[in-house]
């Protein structure tokens, strides 16, 4: 996976790279013949500019989106704050092996970090955060567990 860099140069995008982006948040599986369709060009220009934006990292990878709910996952966030010697990018390099961090999220204000997570239950959850207070490097957590969600895109 591509990580986003904030000294990485920003590269310019026309009103069709930016048509492709939003095709492609509705469905990544949608087939270049169809994009190049929805965009007026030829399948071949579609697929370079899609080639250029993934070497570019703006699209930083394709996934597929489960309904925890169906599956029977629990999704949850965790708001962490950090001890005062610990810098977020020590704590991700530790979150980044547990399986059920789904997403790190550094931000401003309380708490430092915010942290996506997807368990089997909330037993689960419970071991989680624990090992993430184990660590030593938060000085308080705060668990929300998600009821329902909905992401833009989904519903098209």
């Amino acid at each position: 996976m591509i990580t986003h860099d904030s000294t990485s140069p920003r590269i310019s995008l026309d009103a069709v790279d930016r048509a492709l982006l939003e095709l492609l948040r509705r469905s990544a599986r949608t087939p270049v013949s169809e994009l190049a369709r929805a965009v007026n060009l030829s399948p071949a220009p579609v697929s370079r500019r899609i080639e250029r934006l993934e070497r570019h990292g703006v699209i930083r990878g394709y996934v597929t989106v489960i309904d925890d709910q169906v599956a029977g996952d629990l999704d949850a966030f965790v708001e962490i704050r950090l001890t005062g010697d610990t810098e977020t990018g020590v704590l991700e390099e530790d979150l980044r092996t547990m399986d059920e961090v789904q997403n790190f999220f550094t931000v401003a204000g309380d708490p430092d970090v915010l942290v996506r997570l997807r368990v089997r239950d909330v037993d689960h959850l419970q071991r989680v955060v624990n090992t993430i207070r184990r660590t030593g490097k938060a000085t308080g957590t705060k668990t929300l567990i998600v009821m329902y969600d909905w992401t833009r895109g989904e519903d098209v």
